[in-house]
């Protein structure tokens, strides 16, 4: 009867006071989240007030949370959406858990820690909070469709990513040596998984919800829909899963009955009680006098999840296809860590892997990271507007046909010597990053011995000999990394010419400036890649900043000779926007404005003679439109939608090229490029129409 009088006084001190604080901030004006963490803080262990909650019954409340938090956000996340993202979403995971497992990894050795220490420190910042932005976002009032599914789509691949460094760092910590086959066999199982659940939930739950529906009884829905998501939780806790990932399962499977959104409504005010618990727990975690104790750590720790993430993430979606503003807006979004943070610093302690005070660090980390959250998704939109304005104009040109070009590359069919030529390539330098990274942990591992070995055979000097077998280890590799350079730079040129094809032998090749643009942009993604994958997994054998260096060094080079090709892009461009103004003022001087100053056919040959300017469409701006009287700059049309404007027609004159200062009118025409989903939202966001024939793809797209 204790325990049960236990609970309740838990259950309701928990509430009660987040209630208070959470009215107190959004008195305030700020995130509730904020709330719940002052909440946690006053009912905690930590602070003298005599309030404190038992903390063993909020953690377990707390998983109830984020498990109902998975689960809403599977509901909104259907199957088909997680496969449309998941290319990018994975590319972009994989470049910013490399990369901040390799800034943890130096971070701590800078401060002294343990190699071991050191590790669990990159592990701990490198995976984003799901539950913390899911909370943020609900928050916010509107969250473009396009951000949300890529940001979502980046944790759930963040969230199997840790699954696999638990099972990593477990071995490594107990002794036992990780091996290839040792992770193939993990993914394998994972995937397994994953596939046996989706296959098995396809067939059964959507047909089971959609007769649960037809009941027409809330509470009978609610509670099936709820215990499927707790069984399923179970079931990948049973197999060594986390229960957020079968959670977010149980809901995207629910999701293709098409009932989500009863659903949804129904579990929404359980799921928002448990999620305050979860935050006030969090709460309860922090100790002000540990924090204060390793403050200096706690900072820059903080510091480098905010940076480090802001720009990693950001880079990597701008790189698949995102443009500035999502981008900016994704980066921002992610630059916190949470849950799976405090299980793998949990684990570390656990299995006496790190020492005491790793555990509060992680903790005060994440609580200010969660501060910071709502702020910077709030200070994103602005920043992303920021950025674009003060890009250079050929880079700004460059950003805006990027994606168009990514877009014909996705969606031209490729020829079967094409496809089998890159797949050829890809497994070239996959095998080559492995070669690279084996050879580093060898080089690393025989060193000692060899240079004993070198010294008493030969009697060379202990430096001398320690360097023998390094220098044989760099020229061993030298031909690896030129062959890694050089197969990048032939995937490149194959993707390039596939998404851009070159003119007949004989003929001038008109697409050569946005090609080599694209190709320098391409060799230089795929280098910053498999580099920053290879710095992650060879850094715990290197000196801090050695193989970052060769990364660094490479990617100036490529930089500096991608420059090149930009301004000759910006020449490009500008031919075709003069050739495109002039198309429009034919039109003007045609017979009548049913054509609207538009050509079919002119734009068409324009489109052939000046290739990689995507489909340039031309649209009318109305005398209703919100567009009217206001300038480019105060629009943002690049920066918010991805798309530019090449020309404008008023009247008798026609403006090419403009700037930022120019102010649009009702009754311009305007022609505009980029992909066509970003046309489609420059058409939305200026209020026009389309207008002519050569513009059916965008009405379709």
């Amino acid at each position: 009867m204790h325990g049960e009088h236990e609970f309740l006084r838990t259950l309701a001190l928990v509430l009660s006071v987040a209630a208070v604080t959470t009215v107190l901030f959004h008195r305030l004006k700020q995130p509730v989240v904020l709330g719940y963490l002052l909440a946690g803080l006053i009912v905690g262990p930590s602070v003298p007030i005599p309030l404190v909650a038992d903390r063993q019954t909020v953690q377990t409340l707390s998983e109830v949370g984020v498990i109902l938090l998975m689960f809403s956000l599977g509901l909104e996340f259907s199957l088909k959406k997680l496969f449309r993202v998941g290319p990018k979403a994975t590319l972009i995971a994989v470049l910013q858990v490399s990369l901040m497992l390799w800034l943890g990894y130096v971070t701590g050795q800078l401060f002294g820690w343990t190699r071991i220490e050191s590790l669990f420190v990159g592990a701990i910042i490198s995976i984003s909070s799901t539950t913390i932005i899911a909370k943020a976002y609900e928050e916010q009032k509107h969250v473009e469709r396009r951000l949300h599914e890529l940001v979502f789509g980046v944790l759930i691949v963040e969230d199997l990513v840790a699954i696999l460094l638990l099972a990593t760092l477990a071995s490594v910590s107990t002794g036992e040596t990780v091996t290839v086959r040792s992770l193939a066999l993990l993914i394998g199982r994972l995937g397994g998984f994953l596939a046996a659940l989706l296959a098995v939930g396809l067939l059964v739950i959507p047909r089971l919800m959609r007769f649960v529906m037809r009941l027409e009884r809330p509470e009978t829905t609610l509670v099936a829909s709820i215990g499927f998501c707790f069984a399923t939780s179970l079931l990948a806790l049973s197999l060594g899963y986390s229960v957020a990932l079968g959670a977010f399962l149980a809901g995207s499977l629910i999701a293709e009955s098409g009932q989500e959104k009863a659903v949804e409504h129904l579990v929404q005010p359980v799921r928002d009680m448990f999620a305050a618990i979860f935050f006030v727990s969090v709460g309860m975690l922090i100790d002000p006098r540990m924090v204060l104790m390793h403050w200096q750590a706690v900072a820059v720790l903080t510091a480098l999840v905010v940076v480090a993430t802001i720009l990693g993430v950001t880079l990597g979606a701008f790189l698949t296809g995102s443009g500035v503003s999502i981008a900016v807006q994704a980066g921002m979004s992610l630059a916190n860590i949470g849950e799976f943070s405090f299980i793998i610093a949990g684990l570390g302690l656990a299995l006496g892997a790190t020492r005491s005070f790793l555990y509060p660090v992680a903790v005060a980390v994440s609580a200010l990271t969660t501060l910071f959250t709502p702020l910077l998704i709030r200070a994103s939109v602005p920043a992303a507007n920021f950025i674009d304005r003060k890009l250079p104009r050929p880079l700004q040109t460059f950003v805006s046909l990027y994606a168009s070009w990514l877009e014909r590359l996705r969606s031209a069919p490729m020829q079967p010597t094409t496809g089998s030529r890159v797949r050829r390539l890809g497994a070239l330098m996959l095998l080559d990053t492995a070669l690279l990274a084996a050879l580093t942990i060898t080089a690393f591992l025989l060193t000692p011995s060899l240079a004993r070995a070198l010294a008493a055979s030969f009697g060379f000097g202990a430096a001398i000999a320690r360097a023998l077998p390094l220098v044989a280890a760099a020229l061993i590799a030298l031909p690896l990394c030129v062959g890694l350079a050089r197969l990048s730079r032939a995937l490149a040129l194959t993707l390039a010419a596939h998404a851009l094809p070159p003119a007949a032998t004989g003929r001038l090749d008109l697409a050569d400036a946005p090609r080599s643009a694209l190709v320098g942009l391409l060799q230089a993604t795929g280098l910053l890649f498999v580099g920053v994958l290879l710095v992650a997994v060879t850094q715990p054998f290197l000196r801090p900043f050695e193989g970052a260096l060769v990364v660094v060094t490479v990617l100036l080079a490529l930089t500096w000779g991608s420059w090149r090709s930009v301004n000759e892009l910006q020449g490009h461009v500008r031919a075709g926007s003069q050739a495109i103004a002039e198309v429009l003022m034919r039109g003007a001087r045609g017979k009548g404005e049913d054509q609207d100053g538009s050509s079919a056919a002119s734009l068409d040959a324009i489109t052939q003679l000046f290739p990689g300017l995507g489909d340039p469409t031309t649209m009318v701006l109305g005398a209703d439109s919100p567009a009217a009287g206001k300038t480019l700059g105060e629009l943002n049309v690049r920066g918010r939608c991805g798309g530019a404007i090449l020309a404008i027609r008023r009247g008798g004159d026609a403006i090419v090229g403009p700037t930022g200062k120019d102010r649009l009118l009702a009754g311009d025409i305007l022609a505009v490029a980029g992909s066509h989903e970003a046309v489609a939202e420059v058409r939305t966001l200026l209020g026009a129409r389309l207008s002519g024939p050569a513009d059916c793809a965008v009405r379709q797209a």
